[in-house]
């Protein structure tokens, strides 16, 4: 038995999962899920909460914003967090924060108090993001990694479709306001959830040292199935008065990886939320009914059930980075002939479904690789940065189409330019380099 953080690492890597493992990671997609439900909330409930407070179209934009924002806060300042404190401790604090939100939103009485709660239940869902697939990624062996985070964005979809469905159920028979109480109940329930089921991560407890931590990992191998160990693991590397995480990430030796994975990020969520926000619009823009143009919407999130999962299996078998450099190019494929094929009105709907899967699994794809290109002592706060850069793209991805929508521009035109924007951000991942004792990304990333 090797005994050292990268030989404990190499031997979970090698052995077949435990149920303990996948069941920390169905957590995680749960995790997901919510995250899925948030980002639609506001939108199935924006026509309703117009209509009550009378709201322009510029202030009913700010709310359809302040999620996102939140978000990106949640990602840039809160997530680095789950390297000092630990990632389980982080998720069940922003539980706590994005319930709170969502509970505190069904009471609130005006468009200030909403914007401001949504900015908060956004801040909890950005820590929860980054820590929720940091655990996936430690507690997939290297076969099922890509499939394991993979299913995280399959939970984002999920929780799209699904928790849309429930959204329009719930508002037509009491209002929006018992909207925003379910997701808050719902976010709830999963602290009771994230504290039977999901451990903290191992790589955390190896970092740290802290005096129970043998104890923990014990208990923990035990439910892996692994043999405990007889003391804690000697570090890898001496140990020295660590410099701050987001000066350590953007060092020399992880400058290059941390500017590629915020330009990965950027490029993938600015695509991501301009196809799932303008779609149905450019649809209608471009010719078809209003109820043709929802429906392609619909076949968008549909088909990224699809895709992430797909993009997990093909990780199985093949490197995450080439598969995810795969997709970033069908998707951008896909977009130029997207709006030319509305005349012909099943091959648009086809096209959809095939958009909406493979612009899906670019997101998993990052989500899956991103903790292979930073060590275990800053992993948090890498993923949590790329996701918070990635939001910055959500946020300008729909203010530049409407900009570019008043000056003339053609849907088709549009589609053509994310689908550039598209290939840069798969240079970007074509150009990572894998940390030698991260979880490696998939069965054959480092061959």
């Amino acid at each position: 038995m090797r005994s050292s953080p990268a030989g404990l690492r190499a031997r979970i890597d090698d052995s077949p999962m435990s149920r303990s493992q996948w069941s920390a990671i169905a957590v995680c997609v749960l995790l997901n899920v919510l995250d899925g439900f948030d980002v639609l909330v506001m939108s199935f409930t924006a026509a309703s909460v117009s209509a009550e407070w009378k709201l322009s179209g510029s202030e009913l934009g700010v709310l359809l914003s302040a999620g996102l924002v939140g978000m990106a806060l949640g990602s840039l300042f809160l997530a680095p967090l789950a390297d000092r404190v630990g990632r389980r401790a982080l998720i069940l604090v922003c539980l706590v924060l994005s319930s709170s939100g969502m509970l505190l939103s069904a009471l609130s009485q005006s468009a200030v108090q909403l914007g401001l709660l949504r900015v908060l239940t956004g801040i909890g869902i950005g820590g929860i993001l980054a820590g929720s697939n940091v655990i996936a990624a430690e507690y997939a062996n290297r076969r099922w990694r890509g499939l394991a985070v993979s299913l995280n964005s399959t939970g984002y979809a999920v929780g799209a479709t699904v928790g849309g469905v429930i959204a329009v159920a719930l508002q037509n028979s009491s209002g929006w306001r018992s909207v925003f109480a379910f997701g808050g109940v719902a976010t709830g329930l999963l602290v009771a959830v994230v504290l039977w089921r999901l451990p903290e991560s191992l790589d955390f407890l190896l970092t740290r040292r802290s005096p129970h931590a043998l104890g923990r990992l014990n208990a923990l191998l035990t439910a892996m199935k692994q043999p405990p160990l007889e003391s804690m693991p000697e570090p890898d590397r001496p140990a020295t008065a660590p410099a701050p995480r987001l000066r350590q990430i953007l060092s020399p030796a992880q400058r290059r990886n941390t500017l590629l994975t915020w330009a990965g990020f950027f490029t993938v969520m600015f695509g991501f939320y301009f196809v799932t926000s303008w779609t149905p619009k450019l649809l209608v823009e471009a010719g078809m009914s209003a109820s043709q143009g929802i429906t392609g919407g619909v076949l968008l999130n549909l088909g990224g059930i699809f895709g992430t999962t797909l993009l997990g299996l093909l990780a199985a078998r093949f490197a995450l980075k080439n598969v995810l450099f795969g997709y970033t190019l069908a998707t951008a494929a896909l977009l130029t002939v997207f709006v030319p094929a509305t005349s012909v009105y099943g091959l648009v709907f086809v096209l959809g479904a095939l958009i909406g899967l493979f612009v899906n699994g670019c997101v998993a794809g990052l989500y899956a690789l991103t903790p292979s290109v930073y060590r275990v002592e800053v992993r948090a706060t890498g993923v949590g940065w790329g996701i918070g850069i990635g939001r910055v793209g959500a946020i300008v991805s729909p203010l530049v189409a409407g900009r570019l929508l008043d000056a003339g521009w053609e849907p088709g035109q549009l589609f053509l330019l994310v689908a550039v924007v598209l290939v840069a951000g798969g240079l970007a991942v074509r150009a990572f380099r894998i940390t030698s004792d991260a979880p490696a990304p998939a069965a054959r990333e480092n061959g």
